[in-house]
């Protein structure tokens, strides 16, 4: 790798990155909504990622995580981290699968149903304002291209190659 002090990157090309860059976008936009969201589920004592977890518990069978993970778009690690708070808040219980006690399964307590179901007014009111403000936008478009950038990450890649190397 060439010695960083030799590396120049030009303004224009800053300037190209910073306007056309996806990713970047992406990550703007995704730190707009997360906390425009926190900000309204905060009555409900939850953060908007709290509120998407417990969102991704509901359902009639306790969920491991690498299935709540699929739901949401994280790694398995991460919604592992993510659920210990809820635990302990008893908002999710945690417990072994009856088949292979290895696999920890959870799911919503009656604590954890009232409480998304006193932030899922709050989320609708939040969601409402923000589709009001799109006005214009077309938003299922919006969301079908959001849903295959997602499901991007999950698709296999092509193998990398580099300069002198296959």
């Amino acid at each position: 790798m060439a010695a960083a002090s030799s590396a120049v990157v030009s303004l224009e090309t800053t300037l190209r990155v910073r306007d056309t860059c996806l990713c970047l976008h992406a990550q703007r936009a995704a730190r707009a909504l997360a906390g425009r969201f926190d900000e309204a589920l905060r009555p409900a004592g939850l953060t908007n990622s709290q509120f998407s977890l417990l969102n991704a518990l509901n359902g009639p069978h306790p969920k491991t995580p690498g299935e709540i993970a699929t739901v949401i778009g994280a790694d398995r690690t991460t919604v592992t981290a993510a659920l210990k708070p809820l635990a302990r808040r008893g908002l999710a219980g945690v417990s072994p699968d009856p088949d292979d006690r290895r696999v920890r399964r959870v799911a919503l307590t009656p604590e954890g149903r009232a409480r998304l179901a006193a932030a899922l007014p709050l989320w609708a009111r939040a969601h409402e304002t923000l589709e009001a403000e799109l006005d214009g936008a077309d938003l299922g478009r919006m969301r079908r291209d959001l849903k295959a950038l997602s499901a991007s990450r999950r698709r296999p890649r092509a193998p990398q190659t580099h300069a002198g190397n296959p």
